[in-house]
């Protein structure tokens, strides 16, 4: 029997999925539970990631012409009132505030008092208090389109959260757009669905799958929600990010009207699409192993951790100085339009052990320098997506960082595709289909299933089918009429072509 390979975080991914991903995110010090039920500490690794992921997407927004803005945290309940499909589909998860403020009660303790006129609902999404706000701001189609970004915080009150990947409170951005023409706004709703799956490729290095959910996954209240999906290491979709047309429903709710050229009263369309720190989760599960987190380095929070060897405190000064110069080398260098950022690790504790706690935090690359390396002018460099530790001279490895971590950040995004292509895979009968998403071990499923290419009649009685599993259609691919008519799996009527099933987050 092999001896079975020591790993940092246990246990394995192949051992217990759930409980892997909760020590990656605590060992690559991200993230951890807070005091309040279901919501998150993020710590400055994981907060450092998160920024960098906003300040690159905010590039992106402005690029196509939009601006940040910041709208309220409360929402009147009426407001949630006004159109009936959007209420109903978050009612259940809305966080309500009811009095504004506490005084002291009989037993000592703090009662709340002054009971509200009406109750406010903490923003689960803001559709409806922007769609208020852009009703008093639109007169005439002069004042359009707007197009607005809001960076911000809000609450769903899940009852079964995963730190990021669902938390009562996360982070997130939400575009609001108001448009003079549906199909201005059809165009506005497919650009910014394009920007996410750039995003998500170019510089998450996750691949994405684009399309359109249907009518039972949609956003409550849309027209149409369109999506990226990605898949994890435990073969289940992601919901990474949507983008949604609203049509005329929101603006017709909150009043949004303006006076068209001919001089007629007409109501706007409307948008609205996001994405949040649900994408650091999917970072995890895209990418790291079974010794911790890899950040892919267009994302890290830092690029390269330079570690001092000192074997006694003689050597101390030289290799600090060494050690100095040799990141100053390296930050004279640019990766992605960024400085290259380095962080010098003197912390008093054992190289081994120094050197795991970087592993499991996923940076880039690892420089050590010891007594030999500072005598030959060289340092001894890591890189997170290999096992193997390589000499450079100091001045030629400062040089090729840049080309480094660009290899790095390629090599990850095609491993990720690699996986994605080997779990995907056509399936044209029921028995298949239950056979691919049925666990061999049902008290504790191990990793399996994946994407199922399949037809599908379009009925929502076939799509509750699938749902018996745990499966649902992740999305339709804009282009699944090219993949061929056919027969749908579950009752053998016509289908235009083969769309997405899986099990998912």
């Amino acid at each position: 029997m092999a001896k079975k390979v020591k790993t940092a975080i246990t246990p394995t991914r192949e051992e217990d999925y759930p409980e892997w991903y909760q020590q990656v995110v605590k060992f690559a010090e991200l993230a951890e539970t807070s005091p309040v039920r279901g919501c998150m500490v993020i710590k400055p690794w994981g907060y450092r990631l998160w920024e960098n992921i906003r300040e690159s997407l905010d590039v992106m927004f402005r690029e196509t012409g939009h601006e940040n803005a910041y709208f309220p945290l409360f929402i009147p309940k009426s407001f949630l009132e006004k159109e009936a499909e959007h209420v109903e589909g978050f009612a259940k998860e809305c966080a309500v505030v009811t009095h504004h403020r506490l005084e002291a009660g009989p037993d000592g303790g703090l009662v709340p008092a002054g009971e509200l006129e009406e109750p406010l609902i903490v923003r689960p999404t803001s559709e409806t208090i922007i769609g208020a706000t852009y009703a008093k701001w639109v007169q005439s189609y002069r004042d359009l389109p707007i197009l607005i970004n809001q960076w911000a915080n809000v609450v769903r009150w899940e009852m079964r959260t995963r730190l990021f990947l669902r938390t009562a409170e996360f982070l997130w951005q939400e575009g609001h757009t108001v448009h003079e023409t549906k199909e201005e706004a059809w165009e506005e709703t497919k650009k910014m669905l394009e920007v996410y799956k750039t995003f998500a490729e170019e510089y998450m290095a996750m691949p994405v799958l684009t399309g359109e959910k249907t009518a039972g996954e949609r956003f409550p209240g849309a027209v149409s929600t369109l999506c990226i999906e990605a898949m994890m290491q435990d073969r289940k979709a992601l919901q990474a990010g949507t983008s949604h047309f609203l049509g005329q429903n929101f603006a017709k709710a909150s009043g949004i009207q303006y006076q068209s050229r001919e001089g007629q009263l007409e109501y706007a369309w409307t948008t609205s699409w996001g994405v949040s720190t649900r994408l650091i989760g999917g970072m995890i599960m895209t990418h790291a192993d079974d010794n911790g987190m890899v950040m892919p380095p267009r994302l890290a929070p830092a690029h390269v951790v330079i570690m001092p060897i000192i074997r006694n405190p003689e050597e101390e000064e030289a290799i600090i100085r060494y050690c100095e110069e040799v990141k100053e080398l390296i930050r004279e260098q640019y990766y992605d339009g960024r400085r290259v950022e380095v962080i010098l690790d003197k912390r008093d504790m054992n190289a081994g052990e120094k050197g795991w706690s970087w592993v499991k935090k996923g940076i880039p690359l690892r420089v050590e320098v010891g007594p030999r390396d500072m005598e030959n002018g060289g340092v001894f460099v890591g890189r997170r997506d290999r096992e193997k530790k390589e000499g450079y001279q100091r001045e030629e490895f400062a040089a090729q960082v840049p080309a480094i971590l660009e290899d790095m950040q390629k090599g990850l995004l095609e491993r990720a595709k690699a996986y994605r292509d080997e779990n995907t895979r056509d399936i044209n009968t029921a028995a298949e289909f239950t056979k691919f998403f049925t666990p061999e071990n049902a008290d504790k499923p191990e990793i399996h299933g994946g994407f199922a290419r399949m037809h599908w009649c379009g009925s929502t009685d076939c799509e509750e089918k699938a749902n018996e599993l745990k499966v649902t259609i992740r999305c339709i691919p804009f282009d699944y009429e090219q993949s061929g008519a056919g027969e749908c799996v579950f009752c053998g009527k016509p289908s235009k072509g083969r769309v997405i099933f899986a099990k998912s987050y």
